[in-house]
């Protein structure tokens, strides 16, 4: 069995059938779960970004973490079974091996997604249409944050963001 799911095995099992939402976005973030098996599509707004089916792999980890409402929604396409965790800082702090796990799950995000960005500038980077834009896009998102954790702004105005 892998590590992230034996550390959490003393946690409430929750089942879920096809079409249901584990997570709704914009949502109050009161809980994080922990996939033990089935699959799972995250989508932002009509979007769907992801579908994952790695036991261990953490759903609502982000909005924990930043303080703030679900950031996307996660629906079963399969039968799920989930851990629960009710809260989930209290958690990550008892548990370091699990907020280590979420770190890199997030790390591998952060550079996939810019990875992607980096792509894209290459591509459109001689256009002078929208999609030239790209550079303006990832300097937004390097430099003009958004709030932090415990509410803090960081954005400086930009109402780009």
């Amino acid at each position: 069995m892998n590590a992230v799911l034996d550390e959490c095995r003393d946690l409430k099992e929750i089942r879920f059938e096809p079409g249901e939402k584990l997570i709704n976005e914009g949502a109050a973030a009161d809980r994080m779960f922990v996939l033990i098996e089935g699959e799972v599509a995250v989508s932002k707004g009509p979007v769907q970004v992801a579908v994952d089916r790695k036991p261990g792999s953490l759903f609502g980890e982000m909005s924990a973490l930043l303080e703030t409402n679900y950031t996307a929604s996660v629906v079963a396409v399969t039968p799920v079974r989930a851990y629960q965790v009710e809260n989930p800082i209290e958690f990550m702090t008892r548990r370091p091996g699990l907020a280590i796990h979420a770190a890199r799950l997030l790390a591998q995000r952060l550079h996939d997604g810019t990875t992607y960005l980096a792509d894209l500038k290459v591509q459109f980077e001689d256009r002078k249409d929208h999609l030239g834009m790209v550079d303006q896009v990832l300097d937004a998102l390097m430099h003009h944050q958004r709030k932090v954790a415990g509410g803090r702004d960081t954005r400086g105005g930009d109402p780009r963001l």
